[in-house]
């Protein structure tokens, strides 16, 4: 009898678990080693990162507003890959989904409770016209949604920043680059942080809901495992393709309406700050699990914060995205080493 390695399609929950907590423990002793090779005594500043980050209500706020948008940026990736599309203009979509709620919130006068939602209809409507045409070229003529997705991203911040310094730019002000501040905004619940937030939750929710106990979850899951087969059962593969690009374009668009009405108040040049970059990394660590974009924004979240903790002690913004780069480089090796077992052959390899 022999022992070998032998890698699996899934990981147990609790191998996975135990895996990512080391790959995580073991980035940070390798980021803390590279900061006292630059003089700097990690363990205080550590405390002092984690005392910043939760130990304070500020802390706990930042965290909140950083989440919200990646949870919903990580679910419009999420929805994609489970039937085997890679959506990359999540963050194109975050920037129209902002655009056309602001130009309601801006031009649009109401009471504001209808407000936000006819806001939030704009949003959602918004991010999915941005991937129609990636969608349709992705379903009809079968062009790699990558190309088309990621370039549009590039024409939707152009667009933003042309309407935020120009034609929508606050007169009179020293502010570069933003619109009048919208009057309409989300109630918040806890300090600054808004209802967008639990908002973002139940939608990763619902939409773990749907793809596990509907039909259309069924089909969508069975169309990305197998598309052939899939087709010779009977399922329109093209049509759900469609729905679920066009799903998660609108849940991009949502992110980006809620930095408006919730966070920013006001249309802003860079106003993403790479959420739908990000979102990709969030979705891809979660495997792609609509329930795991919570946890894995949660801990994106927290690399962020730390990031801009560390910023303000002096920490050079080059080494601040080294260690980020380790923790998620370590993360997903944890991750893939967590589909291994060891197991017994024969000696004749069974």
């Amino acid at each position: 009898m022999t022992w070998r390695f032998q890698r699996f399609p899934s990981a147990p929950a609790g191998a996975a678990l135990a895996s990512r907590i080391a790959a995580i423990v073991l980035a940070l002793a390798v980021g803390g080693v590279v900061l006292a090779f630059t003089g700097v005594n990690p363990i205080p500043l550590a405390g002092e990162v984690v005392r910043s980050t939760f130990g304070s209500g500020f802390g706990l706020e930042d965290l909140g507003l950083l989440m919200t948008p990646l949870m919903l940026t990580g679910l419009a990736v999420a929805v994609t890959l489970r039937i085997g599309i890679w959506n990359i203009g999540a963050d194109g979509q975050f920037y129209m989904g902002a655009l056309c709620a602001a130009a309601v919130g801006l031009f649009v006068k109401g009471p504001e409770p209808l407000m936000l939602v006819a806001m939030a209809v704009a949003g959602l409507a918004g991010g999915a016209l941005w991937i129609l045409v990636p969608t349709l070229a992705r379903a009809y003529a079968d062009v790699n949604e990558l190309i088309t997705t990621l370039l549009l991203n590039f024409v939707a911040t152009l667009i933003v920043y042309y309407v935020a310094t120009g034609p929508w730019h606050e007169r009179g002000v020293m502010t570069l680059g933003s619109t009048p501040r919208i009057r309409y905004q989300l109630p918040e619940f806890f300090g600054s942080v808004h209802y967008g937030f639990l908002l973002a939750i139940l939608a990763a929710v619902v939409m773990a809901a749907v793809l596990a106990f509907t039909k259309w979850g069924y089909e969508v899951r069975f169309s990305g495992a197998n598309p052939q087969a899939a087709r010779f059962a009977g399922i329109p593969v093209r049509r759900r393709i469609i729905v679920a690009m066009l799903v998660s374009g609108a849940i991009a668009g949502a992110a980006g309406m809620l930095e408006v009405a919730g966070t920013v108040h006001r249309l802003q040049g860079g106003i993403s700050n790479n959420f739908g970059y990000l979102g990709i990394m969030v979705a891809v660590l979660a495997r792609g699990s609509c329930l795991g974009v919570i946890a894995t924004a949660a801990l994106m979240a927290i690399i962020l914060n730390s990031g801009i903790i560390l910023q303000t002690r002096g920490i050079n913004t080059n080494t601040v995205l080294a260690i980020t780069g380790l923790i998620l480089f370590f993360t997903a090796i944890g991750d893939e080493f967590a589909h291994y077992r060891l197991v017994t052959t024969d000696g004749k390899g069974k």
